[in-house]
């Protein structure tokens, strides 16, 4: 029989990392998340992280900035996977320190979905998006941590309707801008 993993979510209350840490579960692996403490005051986080407990997630609190609290939090585990948002990939790099230092961690997944940065820039407006993943991998790299990257293409849900409709984070539903019109 497989031996389970103790595994650490961070960023379990966003939309990837809450399907992550559920999985996680549902597979029977002892599962942790690091949860910073505004999210129990939060009203809409609240209930989901009383979901997560129910299901069997030990709910740690502490802040990804917090080194104290993120060692704590990686002494019990040996898989760590963060799912943070993109624009806060670079808040991962103390992370990164912590799991460098601790001797049980067999596997580290950062926050890294979506398109390969080393292989597609999406366009030259992207504001160091690509670049900022990429110092994230180099750091990993040299690390000498055990990691997997996952790289599922990109999020349509997300790309889109910023590509359409620059600053909307969906689709308008008020109104419909035609940009273009088909020629016959």
């Amino acid at each position: 029989m497989e031996e389970k993993s103790r595994v650490l979510v961070i960023g379990a209350t966003g939309r990837l990392g809450n399907y992550l840490t559920r999985f996680s579960i549902q597979s029977g692996h002892q599962t942790f998340a690091l949860i910073r403490n505004s999210a129990f005051s939060d009203p809409s986080k609240s209930v989901n992280l009383e979901s997560l407990s129910s299901a069997g997630v030990t709910l740690l609190k502490g802040p990804l900035e917090d080194e104290v609290s993120l060692e704590e939090a990686v002494m019990k585990v040996d898989v760590v996977i963060s799912a943070i948002p993109s624009k806060h990939v670079l808040d991962q790099k103390l992370l990164i320190n912590v799991i460098k230092r601790s001797p049980s961690i067999k596997r580290f997944i950062p926050a890294e979905y979506g398109a390969d940065p080393d292989k597609i820039q999406v366009s030259d407006l992207d504001h160091g998006f690509y670049s900022k993943k990429s110092e994230i991998r180099r750091l990993v790299e040299s690390s000498g941590i055990p990691y997997t990257y996952i790289c599922c293409g990109l999020f349509m849900r997300i790309l889109l309707p910023s590509l359409v409709q620059p600053g909307l984070q969906s689709p308008p539903m008020d109104k419909v801008t035609r940009l273009w019109r088909w020629k016959r």
